[in-house]
């Protein structure tokens, strides 16, 4: 469906483009390059020529397309897989490691079809150590260990998974519903609010200990937000009311300021615990007499160095 360009000088434009971006707002490139999607168009040049061999020839030409066409799926799924362990700061490995079984289908494809395009087991194993070594080089192999769950509850850490997957369901039906509404100012509306609930769910992730504090917001609130949208879309596809419109995005943005001011808020936490431990940590050293030696502007500057963005020190540990 064509979609007219906007943005923030264009007429009709939500001035509020112009101000500082959004965190989280920038999209990030997808995962699927154009190498997956070749792994998808070689294999049909097996079924094609399948057609003008004998019965045993179409039979293996069509065994070849069908490990080349599996190769290229499970390729696929552990790119994405990969891509959701490494923008995760604790990940746990993914449960099967799709990217090398996809070589190993690589390597029994093209080794398949170097026995019947040579004619000898030899440039078939060629073929076949060729294919799963190239496969290896150009996607690499699955994450093999556990990244950062040393010392986590992995019971938390599930619980806040399933939360999270509730979460994303309910913002992709948002999503999906704001579609039939056709307004692109609506659409990238909802997605600025879209980024500050995800701004929450990776604070959740990080740190397991915060659902809790966040269930309500990534349950009952957002429910709310999804039937409320659901029900707006409804009504906006059938008759374009203004009124109804501007109600609308009031609810997003009060929702917004919500979501923005819980995530706030349990950063914040982490400082205030810090700075207990802070305080803590200079009375024993004082009552020790090692006060001196351990200064309180080393201690500050550690307190800055853990509470800085991006540290390490959040945890969580969803699943892949």
């Amino acid at each position: 469906m064509a979609r007219r360009f906007g943005g923030t000088y264009s007429p009709g434009g939500d001035p509020r483009a112009s101000g500082t971006p959004t965190p989280g707002s920038g999209k990030r490139p997808h995962p699927v390059g154009a190498r997956v999607h070749l792994l998808f168009v070689v294999p049909f040049l097996f079924a094609l020529s399948a057609f003008f061999k004998d019965p045993a020839g179409l039979a293996v030409n069509l065994g070849v397309f069908a490990l080349l066409l599996l190769s290229a799926w499970l390729t696929r799924e552990g790119v994405i897989a990969q891509d959701a362990y490494d923008t995760r700061r604790i990940a746990r490995r993914p449960a099967i490691p799709r990217k090398i079984f996809g070589a190993v289908t690589m390597g029994l494809g093209l080794g398949l079809a170097g026995l019947i395009g040579a004619g000898g087991t030899g440039p078939a194993l060629v073929f076949a150590i060729l294919g799963a070594g190239l496969h290896v080089a150009a996607f690499g192999p699955d994450p093999l260990k556990d990244k950062g769950v040393e010392g986590i509850d992995l019971f938390q850490t599930d619980r806040v998974a399933r939360a999270v997957e509730e979460a994303e369901e309910h913002l992709k039906a948002m999503s999906d519903a704001i579609l039939r509404c056709r307004d692109r100012q609506l659409e990238d509306r909802q997605r600025e609010f879209q980024t500050h609930v995800r701004a929450l769910l990776r604070t959740v992730e990080n740190d397991p200990r915060r659902l809790s504090a966040a269930r309500r917001y990534m349950g009952v609130y957002l429910l709310g937000a999804r039937d409320a949208t659901i029900k707006f879309a409804d009504l906006y596809a059938r008759r374009r009311d203004s009124q109804a419109r501007a109600d609308y995005i009031a609810l997003l943005d009060d929702l917004q300021k919500n979501f923005a001011l819980r995530t706030e808020t349990l950063l914040d936490s982490d400082r205030q615990a810090l700075d207990i431990e802070m305080d803590v940590l200079r009375e024993r050293l004082e009552r020790e007499g090692l006060r001196p030696q351990l200064p309180g502007s080393l201690l500050d500057d550690l307190a800055e160095r853990v509470t800085a963005p991006g540290n390490a020190s959040e945890k969580g540990t969803p699943n892949v």
